[in-house]
């Protein structure tokens, strides 16, 4: 077990005065399996009432107006998280069992489209077909899918942007961890295994001593369905252990977007993010 602070600081700065913006963030995260939240908060500037709620996915979202004129926006999430490694118990189902169970849910079929940030391209398709065949059980295939996909697509900050769909970053080989997720989810789902993209962050050290403030970065990784949801972080080519803190899911980026928003102004504004993160047990 991890106890790990997360400090992410984000927002905008705008190219002149805005007199209006209308936001919603999803930065902080949940107790659930594996994590037990101890404290957090979320902090804005200019000062705004905060509407707190639960998104359909169970994502903490809050909704936030800012009603004076303003040249930045600034938000900072704090949280205190004890993590622990997550098992995932040994599934004997088959596909067609697999395809019984997907059948009695919503969530896992809407978990099974499409989108147009996770379409596969075609060659990605039938790598996970041939993954598929290979592979001895549905959650075989879906390590086997999610692995090959991590070991083709290099990491590459900067190489795309949030508009960036998977058959981009599969173009250039190259992307960032939404990108890789992206490609993921969309493997899956072509050959019928259920699978959603997950954000939070994680702690890029894994013998990071306790008490030192490490820069991070908001992170994603993919969590399929074979009996129970199974996460893997396609991008470091790791299971979800304690050093991965869980903010939300979804189809795909666009469900768990950190901060969204629009606002009255000038026509230019600049993003900026900083995540720092301390392990304290």
């Amino acid at each position: 077990m991890s106890r790990l602070r997360i400090r992410h600081e984000t927002g905008f700065r705008y190219d002149g005065e805005a007199t209006a913006s209308y936001n919603e963030a999803r930065m902080l995260p949940t107790s659930s399996d594996g994590q037990q939240v101890l404290s957090s908060q979320l902090d804005v500037q200019p000062t705004a009432g905060q509407r707190g709620y639960v998104d359909y996915w169970g994502t903490q979202v809050s909704a936030f107006d800012v009603l004076q004129p303003h040249t930045r926006l600034t938000l900072t999430a704090t949280s205190l998280v004890e993590v622990q490694p997550r098992e995932h118990p040994v599934h004997r189902l088959g596909w067609e069992a697999l395809a019984d169970e997907v059948e009695t849910r919503t969530g896992y079929v809407e978990q099974l489209a499409r989108t147009p940030r996770t379409d596969p391209p075609a060659e990605l398709a039938a790598l996970a077909r041939r993954a598929l065949v290979e592979a001895d059980s549905p959650c075989d295939a879906a390590l086997a899918i999610t692995r090959l996909v991590g070991e083709r697509i290099a990491y590459v900050p900067g190489s795309t942007s949030v508009t960036s769909t998977a058959a981009d970053a599969w173009s250039a080989g190259a992307g960032v961890c939404q990108d890789i997720t992206h490609l993921a989810v969309g493997a899956l789902r072509s050959v019928g295994i259920p699978a959603r993209y997950v954000s939070g962050y994680l702690h890029p050290m894994p013998d990071a001593p306790i008490g030192v403030p490490v820069e991070g970065e908001s992170h994603a990784w993919v969590e399929w369905f074979c009996g129970s949801w199974c996460g893997f972080d396609p991008t470091n080519l790791i299971g979800i252990g304690d050093r991965h803190v869980r903010v939300g899911h979804g189809r795909d980026y666009g469900d768990v977007p950190p901060l969204r928003g629009v606002y009255a102004g000038p026509s230019g504004s600049e993003l900026f993010v900083r995540v720092e993160i301390t392990r304290e047990a």
